[in-house]
């Protein structure tokens, strides 16, 4: 085991499955030299040189028409957005093009594409460069969507979703960049759909994905201490495909459900779970499904309207022990 930060986990899994397999290719804006705008790929393209790292024009429709492409002639690419909030301006190619093509032709041309992008606030970027989206891709069928909250997540389910012949939307909290981890030397890949429990209190269960799943520990570690109320945590870590059998069986060891969520209240992934937990485990329930979420307004710049806007630990603390 060696400790890495979660960015250098993410360029580990990379690494290892690029020189695992020649198909796999990394293109996007300032990938090469520059070494990525978070520093993620720093020495990627001198290591494999530039065919194989290609830093591309400032155009996300470019990018990602070019990485499907690719894939339709048997390629692996990985794609980068620089930020997730730019999905909007190639949402099209990636919604209605890469995610419906293997259906189209009756599984006649597959799409083994990821497309790595940061996500989500916590660096004062403000409103059009810290949106958590990927409740977007979520709702789209055909796409599968990975948020890993550990280094050692970023590198084996990066590993997994290169190795799965779906597209997949690859998001990396860029807050959770700097924050290091042990993960496995050698070979570590992670399959997709499977949920990861952290404790096992009896009491409450927190559901968190990405950079939540660290606060929601944190939460759960202190209403044991200073409430005395056990709480586990359930880390989703894939939203597409998701894990209902271990979200809903913690669910019912505990009869009380609270998501943390990063993404704004509306239509959040957090709404979903809690649909499926309503109707497959109702009467398993000791009290209402709580969701903690960013409220829905555009994410603000300023340091302490940021802090406010999206879930911490104390607002966690507080809002379960005053439903308990």
């Amino acid at each position: 085991m060696a400790e890495l930060t979660y960015r250098e986990a993410v360029a580990a899994g990379l690494v290892q499955e690029m020189e695992r397999d020649d198909d796999v290719y990394f293109i996007g804006e300032d990938v090469g030299a520059p070494g990525g705008v978070f520093k993620v790929t720093g020495g990627l393209q001198e290591q494999f040189g530039p065919e194989r790292v290609r830093d591309t024009p400032i155009s996300e429709e470019a990018i990602v028409g070019a990485a499907m492409g690719a894939a339709m002639t048997g390629l692996r690419p990985v794609a980068e957005i620089m930020f997730s909030d730019f999905l909007a301006t190639c949402w099209d190619i990636v919604a209605n093009q890469i995610a419906k093509t293997r259906y189209m032709t009756d599984g006649q041309v597959s799409i083994p594409l990821v497309i790595r992008t940061a996500n989500g606030g916590g660096l004062r970027f403000g409103a059009q460069h810290s949106q958590s989206v990927e409740n977007w891709a979520m709702a789209v069928p055909g796409l599968k969507v990975v948020a890993p909250s550990t280094p050692a997540d970023a590198k084996g389910l990066l590993a997994g979703s290169i190795r799965d012949d779906d597209p997949v939307i690859f998001f990396e909290a860029k807050s959770l960049y700097p924050t290091k981890g042990q993960v496995p030397d050698g070979e570590h890949v992670e399959k997709l759909g499977e949920a990861r429990v952290a404790g096992n209190g009896d009491d409450v269960t927190l559901v968190a994905l990405a950079a939540m799943v660290p606060r929601a520990i944190e939460a759960a570690t202190r209403l044991g201490d200073e409430h005395g109320i056990g709480a586990r945590v359930v880390d989703v870590r894939t939203l597409v495909p998701l894990d209902t059998t271990t979200i809903l069986a913690n669910v019912v060891a505990t009869g009380r459900l609270f998501t943390i969520e990063e993404t704004p209240r509306l239509c959040g992934w957090g709404a979903e779970i809690a649909s499926i937990v309503a109707e497959e485990c109702f009467y398993d329930l000791d009290g209402p499904i709580v969701r903690i979420t960013t409220p829905h307004i555009p994410l603000p710049a300023a340091e302490a309207l940021e802090d406010l806007s999206i879930p911490s630990v104390d607002r966690i603390v507080e809002r379960v022990v005053k439903e308990q």
